[in-house]
């Protein structure tokens, strides 16, 4: 399971990095597909930035910790940061909808990445609970 989390975690760090290249591009942006997918508008948007750190900062160094985290096999502390990193995530996706009315596809990605992510990690830490509980009473 470590491997995967530790995949997963670096294809959220290439979401992340495509989308900070898009909160410094100055030229069009290659993945304005149409009216309601346009990552240029969503990563110069006000919501871009969270006390002058860029957003996408953010997740390339929350999945920086979350692989870290599964290569030490450390998955009950990588749970705790998983759900804070699926909050955030999902606050974001809420302001694409409702405040900005435009999705950038590598946020969406991003979610996926951190929806799945935090699934599995609650499925391997509710397991080794489960087992662990079984090994101590038997």
């Amino acid at each position: 399971m470590r491997w995967l989390l530790i995949v997963l975690a670096v294809v959220g760090i290439a979401a992340s990095s495509l989308a900070l290249r898009e909160h410094y591009r100055t030229d069009t942006s290659p993945c304005s597909i149409n009216d309601r997918w346009d990552c240029g508008i969503v990563n110069h948007s006000p919501y871009a930035m969270l006390y002058g750190v860029p957003v996408a900062v953010i997740g390339i160094a929350g999945y920086l910790l979350l692989g870290l985290l599964a290569f030490r096999k450390a998955y009950r502390l990588m749970l705790v940061a998983a759900l804070g990193g699926l909050g955030f995530s999902l606050y974001l996706a809420h302001i694409e909808s409702t405040v900005l009315g435009v999705w950038c596809i590598y946020c969406v990605i991003s979610l996926g990445v951190i929806s799945l992510l935090t699934l599995l990690i609650l499925g391997t830490v509710i397991v080794s609970l489960v087992s662990g509980t079984s090994r101590k009473t038997a």
